[in-house]
């Protein structure tokens, strides 16, 4: 199977996805809706997995949404999560068909998971909250990282379409590349505003922009 294929994961993929995991009813779950690329599907259970061994407990934050999977991963990976918004400047319409399946399949999350469309810039965010986002692209990455930064937030992020143009590598080109150069900056920015930085790779078989950074104020 190509987990990078942006072709929607439908019906007929049932069969692909027979064991008893919780990923394998997410998965299930996701071919009923058929809405969502499968990358998407893939990504997100890479990201929501990797966060909760690390991140417990607090409201998600689901910034960049999209369909809104990475928020109910988050909650079904660790239910002391009480909600979860799911926040975008312009959701697909198919993102209520996707929660529609996922609360059916999961009765629990029924109304746990609010989705909201504005700008993410003037969301409020409190200080026990977990703000996570797959694949924000270009800058909206470091909106991201400087409105949880002013809110003194835990942060889960996986960095997409990094914008090169004009763009400062702190004197690292010469070494890195540009977009590796740019996430290493985005690390040590997030260490002097006094955060504890984590880094880790999701597979780069499911897309090659895979460098998760996860963050927590000291």
């Amino acid at each position: 199977m190509d987990r990078a294929s942006r072709n929607r994961l439908m019906p007929q993929q049932l069969p692909l996805f027979a064991g008893d995991t919780l990923f394998d009813r997410v998965a299930r779950a996701c071919c009923r809706a058929g809405c969502l690329p499968r990358k998407e599907l893939f990504e997100a259970w890479e990201v929501a997995r990797r966060v909760r061994r690390r991140m417990r407990g607090g409201r998600v934050v689901d910034l960049a949404c999209g369909h809104g999977l990475l928020a109910y991963l988050l909650l079904l990976l660790d239910d002391s999560s009480g909600e979860a918004l799911a926040v975008d400047c312009r959701l697909p319409e198919s993102a209520a068909k996707l929660a529609a399946v996922l609360c059916e399949e999961w009765p629990r999350l029924a109304q746990r998971v609010h989705f909201l469309e504005t700008d993410l810039n003037t969301l409020p965010l409190a200080a026990d909250d977990l703000v996570a986002s797959a694949h924000a692209c270009g800058p909206l990455t470091d909106q991201i990282l400087t409105h949880a930064v002013a809110a003194r937030t835990r942060l889960a992020l996986l960095p997409c379409c990094h914008d090169l143009q004009g763009a400062d590598f702190g004197g690292l080109h010469g070494w890195l590349d540009g977009p590796l150069a740019m996430d290493v900056l985005r690390v040590e920015r997030l260490r002097h505003a006094g955060y504890r930085v984590h880094t880790q790779t999701i597979p780069a078989d499911i897309t090659p922009k895979n460098r998760l950074l996860l963050a927590e104020p000291r």
